[in-house]
């Protein structure tokens, strides 16, 4: 009797790895689809929006080397505000302790590539993307722009801004070779089945929120 109650138990362990497996997959699926037709990966394709929103990540990784994500999207700004086919950029980033500060990396990394400080606004409550496309549109009153990541980022990005009714679209800024950021690829699958929690079951909103602020 025991001997078939683990069998049983097996069973059933085995039948619910094989149900979760399936809803991962289908998550990023799901999330990929979302943002198959709204990612361009050339300057010369996109069309020109008013306000680009660069999504934040930390300008350095925790043992010190530059952080390729942060370098990529901050060229990929730059280069899109130069071409004119953004003329502000809105960084959003992590600003919850006073010693991390992404808007501000993100602000000084575009000033330095010949960005100027006039054509950047900072939002310092992006502690995450769903907070950082819901904020450009409901405190910075943008509700028609450009966000600036990397490719897999892109697509769960744009699936919060359609959810949202958010026109936007995307430009793919320059990869990481997946052997040279493995972790962040998993987070980034684990995140594509949180935005789904996230929009469709627990509604989760934006930490902060308040006052409307202008844009530049």
């Amino acid at each position: 009797m025991f001997r078939l109650f683990r069998c049983f138990t097996k069973l059933i362990v085995i039948v619910l790895l094989v149900i979760g497996f399936g809803i991962f997959l289908l998550c990023q699926w799901f999330v990929k689809e979302a943002g198959a037709h709204g990612i361009y990966t050339s300057v010369e394709s996109i069309p020109a929006r008013e306000v680009g929103l660069v999504l934040g990540s930390s300008a350095k990784l925790p043992d010190g080397r530059d952080n390729l994500y942060f370098k990529g999207r901050i060229e990929a700004a730059a280069e899109l505000y130069k071409a004119g086919k953004v003329k502000h950029l809105l960084v959003s980033g992590d600003n919850r302790t006073a010693g991390y500060n992404e808007p501000e990396d993100m602000r000084k990394a575009l000033i330095a590539k010949g960005v100027p400080d006039s054509a950047i606004t900072l939002d310092y409550a992006g502690l995450r993307t769903l907070d950082s496309i819901v904020r450009a549109k409901k405190i910075f009153g943008a509700d028609k722009f450009t966000i600036i990541s990397q490719t897999d980022h892109d697509a769960r990005a744009l699936l919060i801004a359609r959810h949202y009714d958010i026109d936007a679209i995307a430009f793919a800024a320059p990869d990481v070779q997946f052997k040279s950021a493995i972790g962040s690829h998993v987070r980034e699958w684990l995140a594509r089945v949180k935005v789904i929690l996230d929009l469709y079951i627990l509604r989760t909103a934006p930490k902060h929120l308040g006052q409307r602020e202008q844009i530049k």
